[in-house]
């Protein structure tokens, strides 16, 4: 098996919130896991929108997904799975191309692998996730898991102001929430 890469970009609605529970909430259960996080957007079409802007991104028009871009310290597939099953707890993976009040296919639930090694990973996990929701143990708004898994294209950070903009504004919007302790 070749070796996990250590990049997965992350799409779960609103960046901001996606940002804030990976970087403090998954890093308080897995110390260190995180090397970096940086939000920003990434098109599942190798032929999409070269940077687009925020504003562009919001109109819904160029097929970017608003993402945090995460570097993990440990690759190794365990820590894949526990970044993925965390990413399930804080936002709705049954709604497609909504969280809450953010419509549109830039709020997309996605996952953005590097390799074969991650697609497989995201796939079980997802799999994992529906027979949660199938058993009763999982609920959400819906009952079949509408997250993506595409291979990683190119990822283009958002503007200086809104990288940690919950930490730098914490009664900042958010819609996100931790909606069961594990599944």
């Amino acid at each position: 098996m070749a070796p996990i890469k250590d990049i997965i970009s992350l799409g779960a609605g609103c960046y901001w919130g996606t940002e804030k529970y990976v970087r403090n909430d998954f890093q308080k259960r897995f110390p260190n896991s995180i090397k970096s996080a940086t939000v920003g957007f990434m098109s599942p079409d190798e032929n999409h929108m070269k940077n687009p802007s925020y504003r562009q991104v919001c109109s819904g028009t160029t097929g970017h997904v608003e993402v945090l871009d995460v570097e993990l310290n440990d690759p190794s597939e365990g820590m894949v799975k526990e970044l993925l099953r965390f990413f399930f707890l804080f936002h709705d993976p049954t709604t497609m191309d909504r969280q809450g009040n953010d419509a549109g296919t830039q709020y997309a639930s996605a996952i953005f692998v590097s390799n074969e090694e991650q697609k497989k990973i995201a796939n079980d996990v997802i799999a994992e996730l529906q027979s949660a929701i199938d058993g009763g143990t999982a609920r959400y708004t819906g009952t079949k898991v509408a997250t993506a898994v595409h291979d990683y294209t190119k990822f283009y950070p958002a503007q200086d102001e809104h990288q940690e903009y919950l930490m730098k504004n914490p009664s900042g919007y958010c819609n996100h929430r931790l909606r069961m302790p594990e599944w």
